[in-house]
């Protein structure tokens, strides 16, 4: 398997394109890669294609390093930590719930729920582009067509092939797409695909000046749309990375990256990858609103954590680049109870064991300590399995303790190692961000442009893309259906962009007849697979549905017919009778 085509951690990589359980991750523990915050990420390549992007920014390249540095305000802290044993503080009950579904959706529904207002705006700041660029020629595009834009892109990330023009040529053309739009008209709208009026952005270096102004509406539209999907108790923050090598001065550089090229967005999801709540890192990190300012770190997470219901006992996860104890008082003051890995800096007076002493006391040893600071109540953990971990709560502790295996390379058997129960509920709550970015690099659009704002808006297609399949799955759950009859995100997907290319449109064959057509020749073909039957809402539409003769029979696709007619349905091309003793045609349309 083309690893380039997959990014997250290793322990969220075990995606299957089926069912997604819950993140239990509870025999893939903590390691010294949390300790050190090196996130194993494989990502796709950068992107390069033949057009030229006029309106990114010209200026010299920038690109900015993750910030190491341990913030100032932690050093001053006085704190006097206690050494604890075998206590159990009680778990703060979560006092909201998710509401019941009346009904699971279509799938193409989902996806527009999240991306409907996104996709009109884009309608017109594209039209008003267009207009700029040459009013005498005007574009008008339509908002079918921008969907149908949408979902060819989206088959470009199933089909994955080198170049965009390979979709409509002779040698490997792909009829789902070369059907939907003409090679030139999707091409053109990609050109002048745009989000924002030029015209009112501030120039660089006055007041006001937005470094991402051209996808600011469809971020805001996409963010608005995440915020109101109702939340689980567990949440997480942690960061992606969108590859990307073309010019741009909000692209990063990470060296301990696998893909050391890419944009930064902060995200706050739950433990299964739903998202609620992001922010594109353009270079700074202001004070949250409301908020003292506690750093860059815990402030990005205070800005995140601005949607999360106050009160309501929502538990936090977080690494130890976010960890410290400034932001977790602050989240314990808005009754968000929180848990992360933390440096052994950020803990001041904290002394626990050496990591040789720690080792000699073998895997599985674990010291806990408890302070208050500002009314709030820290325990901060130090546990020991191939290396040593520290951890920070403000409702987690130490007990009760279970059991795990592990390999031993000395004995060469599995052994069992003790582990404190903040270490289990951390590995079972952490992984959201991380299945969420596996799941959008399984079938991530793969168009190549220079244009820097075109990577970013393509996984943000992605990103809905796979938000909608797991509130299907959510929906479909709670609603009793078994996991085996919900779809897979594949067959998900496939449906989602057909239905974007179908609905309400319908494109004749271009181009001249065969030769056998031509010269009038009835050849014998072999028989193929099963006509398709198309999805609901394209079948439904009442749109473009004309009844045709064809020159061959087949078997009528209404349930419960075995009628062998000529008639067929030039829309959903599937055979219906539509005879004086049977109207299949107009059953298959309504029902």
């Amino acid at each position: 398997m083309n690893t380039s085509m997959f990014y997250g951690r290793k322990r969220s990589q075990a995606v299957d394109t089926g069912l997604v359980l819950p993140c239990d991750n509870s025999e893939d523990e903590l390691d010294a890669s949390d300790e050190e915050n090196e996130e194993d990420r494989l990502v796709n390549e950068g992107d390069i294609d033949e057009e030229s992007d006029h309106e990114s920014d010209q200026g010299a390249e920038q690109t900015h390093e993750e910030e190491e540095e341990e913030p100032p305000f932690i050093k001053a802290k006085d704190l006097t930590w206690r050494a604890v044993t075998k206590t159990i503080p009680p778990v703060p009950q979560w006092k909201a719930s998710l509401p019941l579904p009346l009904e699971v959706k279509a799938p193409v529904d989902y996806f527009r729920q999240l991306t409907q207002e996104a996709t009109e705006n884009m309608v017109t700041q594209t039209n008003l582009y267009a207009s700029q660029c040459d009013i005498n020629k005007p574009f008008n595009v339509t908002s079918k067509e921008m969907e149908q834009f949408i979902g060819i892109a989206q088959y470009m990330g199933i089909f994955s092939f080198p170049t965009t023009r390979l979709y409509w040529s002779t040698a490997a053309r792909v009829d789902c797409i070369a059907n939907t739009m003409s090679v030139n008209r999707w091409e053109t709208i990609k050109r002048y695909l745009h989000f924002n009026n030029n015209e009112k952005q501030v120039p660089a270096g006055h007041p006001g000046y937005d470094r991402l102004f051209k996808l600011r509406p469809l971020l805001t539209a996409l963010k608005s749309s995440f915020n109101t999907v109702p939340m689980q108790e567990m949440l997480c923050v942690d960061e992606q990375i969108v590859p990307f090598k073309g010019k741009s001065g909000i692209k990063q550089y990470n060296p301990k990256k696998p893909k050391r090229w890419g944009y930064k967005i902060f995200v706050l999801a739950d433990c299964h990858g739903i998202v609620h709540n992001f922010k594109v890192y353009t270079g700074t990190i202001t004070q949250a609103e409301g908020m003292p300012d506690i750093g860059a770190s815990g402030n990005i997470v205070l800005q995140l954590c601005a949607v999360i219901p106050k009160n309501q006992s929502f538990k936090l996860f977080f690494d130890n680049w976010f960890c410290g104890i400034d932001l977790q008082v602050q989240l314990e003051k808005m009754k968000i109870h929180s848990v992360g890995t933390v440096r052994p800096s950020r803990l001041p007076n904290c002394t626990f064991s050496d990591d040789k002493i720690m080792k000699t006391k073998g895997r599985g040893a674990f010291e806990e300590k408890v302070t208050k600071h500002d009314g709030v109540s820290l325990r901060a953990v130090k546990w020991h399995d191939n290396r040593s971990v520290h951890l920070l709560s403000t409702f987690a502790a130490a007990h009760p303790t279970t059991k795990v295996k592990r390999w031993d390379k000395k004995t060469q058997q599995m052994v069992e190692v003790e582990r404190p129960n903040i270490v289990s509920i951390y590995n079972k709550s952490m992984g959201g961000v991380d299945l969420l970015d596996s799941m959008v690099a399984l079938y991530c659009t793969k168009v190549r442009s220079k244009k820097w704002y075109h990577r970013l808006f393509f996984h943000m297609m992605d990103m809905p893309m796979v938000q909608a399949w797991l509130l299907y799955r959510r929906d479909s759950t709670s609603s009793g259906v078994d996991q085996t009859e919900q779809l897979s995100l594949l067959a998900f997907k496939s449906e989602v962009v057909s239905c974007l290319c179908k609905t309400d449109s319908f494109c004749s064959k271009r181009g001249r007849p065969s030769l056998s057509v031509q010269a009038g020749l009835d050849l014998k073909r072999r028989r193929g697979p099963t006509a398709p039957v198309p999805p609901a809402p394209v079948r439904l539409d009442r749109i473009d549905h004309w009844s045709v003769y064809s020159e061959n029979r087949g078997r009528c696709k209404y349930p419960g017919c075995n009628g062998i007619i000529k008639v067929k349905c030039m829309k959903c091309d599937v055979f219906l009778c539509h005879t004086p003793d049977r109207n299949c045609f107009f059953s298959f349309h309504t029902k």
